[in-house]
């Protein structure tokens, strides 16, 4: 059972807002839209709570109506029959209700930055992270996301050794943040000509994307190179100085980026991933228990730091976070069955998470 008390501090905070929007107070146009927000946000919360109190209230009253000596037994009746179905209906609608009372990721709603990178295993690493690539390409498609490249560095066998990509939408980083940390695979490479299957891995890396009003860089603390940008063996791209390399001097985090024509496009570029970066260190620093610091999210690319294992040969995948293993790769690698492994992390976080509320 929820305690009155705590849904009660909900809609006491709830009714406040609405006073302070219907010209209880002079707002200033920044005050009233963060009021608006946090009207909007509360009001579903809100709703099912008034819906479970009114529940348990009428339990309540059924119940004495069956207990009192002055009801017929024709009503008794009837309010059993409602009581049986209120009470089968309550656990639910509880547990809904405490969902809602989560705490909530305020970077949830943002987009995403996603890293990966290609570990151990060489080439056929490179190619397993260039399916993961177009394993979450896909599965961004299908949530009707946006999903552009910001850089990429190819392997000569295909694949790619590091690709950064922006993903946008709604609700981006609250499903992409549990692909973070370390993605193994098993399968029969195809220049194995004796049919061994090989061991691979590749890591990703989940930033929430940042705006300047989120974070805001120190010119002074930043050292900007501009230089000309290399291909394979050292081969020029450009005839110009476009390439640019961003070091934040306090944090250490360097970001180059070269695949513009032009030098003002990869600055851009590179400070988004830049920001980014520094963002999601400095929120992990106040958050530790959350989430990994960002080192433990990139990991060393070593196949024993993992959370999930692709076996081609089994047709599997197994995320060892939760223990599940599903025997429909072809699915998860097309984007199709992924968000079914979300959904299972989300709701395993989500029950821990309730389980510690009620320690």
């Amino acid at each position: 059972m929820i305690p009155r008390e705590r849904l009660d501090q909900f809609i006491d905070r709830h009714e406040e807002l609405e006073h302070l929007m219907s010209g209880g107070e002079e707002l200033s146009s920044d005050d009233f839209v963060k009021i608006s927000r946090e009207y909007s946000e509360l009001t579903p919360v809100v709703k099912k709570a008034r819906e479970y109190l009114d529940a348990v209230s009428e339990i309540n009253d059924l119940t004495e109506m069956i207990e009192s000596a002055d009801t017929d037994a024709e009503m008794r009746e009837l309010a059993e029959m409602e009581l049986s179905e209120l009470k089968e209906n309550l656990p639910a609608m509880e547990h809904q209700v405490q969902l809602m009372l989560l705490p909530k990721d305020v970077d949830d709603e943002k987009n995403a930055m996603l890293e990966i990178r290609a570990g151990t295993g060489g080439d056929e690493a490179a190619l397993f992270a260039g399916d993961l690539y177009r394993m979450y390409q896909k599965y961004a498609a299908i949530q009707g996301w946006r999903f552009e490249t910001v850089s990429s560095s190819t392997s000569d066998a295909g694949g790619f050794k590091e690709v950064i990509v922006s993903v946008s939408g709604p609700g981006v980083f609250a499903k992409l943040k549990y692909e973070a940390g370390g993605h193994r695979v098993q399968r029969v490479p195809e220049t194995e000509t004796q049919g061994r299957i090989h061991t691979s891995a590749a890591t990703v890396a989940v930033m929430p994307e940042v705006e300047e009003i989120d974070i805001t860089l120190d010119e002074k603390d930043l050292r900007i190179d501009i230089f000309r940008a290399s291909g394979p063996g050292g081969q020029s791209v450009n005839t110009t100085d476009s390439a640019v390399r961003i070091v934040h001097i306090p944090t250490g985090i360097t970001v180059q980026q070269q695949d513009e024509k032009s030098q003002h496009k990869n600055k851009a570029k590179a400070m988004k991933v830049l920001m980014s970066r520094v963002y999601a260190a400095e929120k992990e620093a106040r958050d530790a228990e959350r989430s990994a610091d960002r080192k433990d999210q990139i990991g060393s690319g070593d196949r024993s730091a993992r959370i999930r294992t692709y076996n081609f040969p089994q047709g599997r995948m197994t995320d060892h976070r939760i223990n599940l293993t599903l025997y429909k790769l072809d699915q998860i690698l097309a984007g199709e069955g992924l968000d079914d492994v979300i959904t299972a992390l989300i709701t395993e976080d989500q029950a821990a998470q309730l389980a510690a509320m009620e320690d």
